[in-house]
């Protein structure tokens, strides 16, 4: 068993996390990747050290290529990234837009919010602050705020659950009920942490669905969630045996798919100035031609 060290300061020290003065007025020096991680909070840790890697990062422009390079006192307000500009000049399809909101008609495949690491793609993040988020899967209605107020406003609906919103999904199979309400609590799948999965003391999470159209193969169901766990409507449809056409974490044996029948339809939200409206993004084309 490997040795635990009872004076966790220490063991920062052995880590080069933090050096020690020898004498009160040693100047004490720290870690370039901690003093850029600092500086630039929007980026993990591990972002950053591959910004070092990569050869963005510089003191007085004097490029610096290694995390543990022990930095300066009066040398840390020096520490900059080169970050290379993002194109966000194409952006989605904007559905709504004025003062504090844009909504957008979100593509499948484009990513709402990076966590922190650097991509070079374009996310929903990148045009205004994220509010809510659709999996990179899922195509639809997105709204973000242009400030923090708006953010503020909009973020306390959805957590009160005062917004409504509505999903199109193509799915494997038919479901035994034309039109029913789901109502399985989900937690967190602690063997794949990013994932969940369905435990009777889980979180809440109520799903209610109704069959529009199928063929021998496929069932076009309207989805409207009553509460908004994360990945609710995969799992959901998966756990009554009709898993999303395409989902790669919940159905990894769906057949042949060019990408996951989830589409957000459309939302109902109040912005600034006490305005109640609906959201809508029309159905792809190719989720009704799946039925035919």
């Amino acid at each position: 068993m490997a040795k635990k060290f009872s004076k966790p300061e220490l063991s920062r020290m052995i880590n080069g996390d933090i050096v020690k003065a020898d004498a009160p007025e040693q100047e004490v020096k720290r870690r370039f990747d901690m003093v850029l991680l600092e500086k630039y909070p929007q980026y993990s840790r591990g972002t950053i050290q591959k910004f070092i890697k990569e050869g963005r990062a510089n003191i007085n422009g004097v490029m610096i290529d290694k995390s543990n390079y022990l930095v300066a006192p009066e040398e840390e307000n020096n520490c900059e990234i080169d970050v290379p500009t993002i194109n966000t000049k194409n952006r989605p399809p904007v559905l709504y837009e004025d003062d504090n909101v844009i909504v957008f008609n979100k593509p499948a495949g484009m990513l709402s919010i990076k966590k922190g690491a650097y991509l070079e793609e374009a996310a929903i993040e990148d045009f205004g602050e994220i509010v809510h988020r659709l999996d990179r899967d899922t195509s639809g209605v997105i709204i973000v705020a242009k400030n923090p107020s708006t953010k503020s406003k909009l973020q306390k609906q959805f957590a009160e659950r005062k917004t409504h919103k509505c999903y199109y999904a193509l799915v494997v199979g038919h479901p035994k009920q034309p039109h029913a309400i789901i109502n399985v609590p989900l937690t967190r799948n602690l063997k794949k942490p990013t994932t969940f999965i369905a435990d009777k003391n889980g979180r809440e999470a109520i799903t209610e669905y109704k069959v529009i159209a199928s063929n021998d193969r496929f069932s076009l169901v309207e989805l409207k969630p009553r509460t908004g766990r994360t990945h609710q409507l995969r799992i959901h449809m998966a756990h009554i045996g009709t898993p999303i056409l395409g989902d790669p974490v919940y159905n990894p044996k769906s057949p042949k798919a060019d990408r996951m029948y989830l589409h957000a339809y459309s939302l109902e939200i109040t912005i600034p100035e006490g305005q109640r409206m609906t959201f809508t993004a029309l159905l792809p084309e190719s989720f009704r031609d799946a039925v035919k």
